[in-house]
């Protein structure tokens, strides 16, 4: 069965996300920064009145945190009935591939990026890291942001 993804980049890696669970793509706004929260939490920002956490993906995934700039974007994502934002460097395009073509990611250390991939794929000569969103947005921490 073939997939819909839409890629991007967050320190010069290529990442693909579900496209069924993407709600829009913003361009970078100023986030709001909360007390008590995991530092991969940028803060919130407003979303049509609703209060939308912000993670820094390239902090989650254990690398040097964003200094965010006009450049920079906010995937806006849904997983279940929580909506969460993800700073990314850059989107590129919508990538179709069968279901077969997705590789399980491989066994490394636990503290890696590792656990929160889906799999990877290749692509036009490009490793593409497919995240899992569940995984990756749904971990109790995040509540106090909400």
């Amino acid at each position: 069965m073939a997939r819909q993804i839409i890629t991007f980049q967050v320190e010069s890696q290529v990442f693909g996300v579900d496209i069924m669970a993407i709600r829009e793509i913003r361009a970078w706004t100023p986030t709001t920064r909360l007390p008590h929260v995991p530092g991969y939490v940028a803060g919130v920002v407003n979303l049509r009145g609703t209060v939308l956490p912000v993670i820094d993906l390239a902090a989650r995934l254990g690398w040097n945190a964003t200094d965010p700039t006009a450049r920079h974007v906010i995937i806006v994502t849904r997983v279940k009935d929580q909506f969460r934002g993800l700073i990314v460097d850059s989107v590129s395009d919508i990538v179709t591939f069968e279901d077969n073509q997705l590789q399980p990611p491989p066994a490394t250390e636990a503290d890696s990026v590792v656990p929160f991939l889906e799999g990877l794929v290749a692509i036009d000569e490009r490793m593409v890291m497919v995240l899992d969103l569940p995984t990756l947005t749904g971990e109790i921490e995040l509540r106090d942001a909400a």
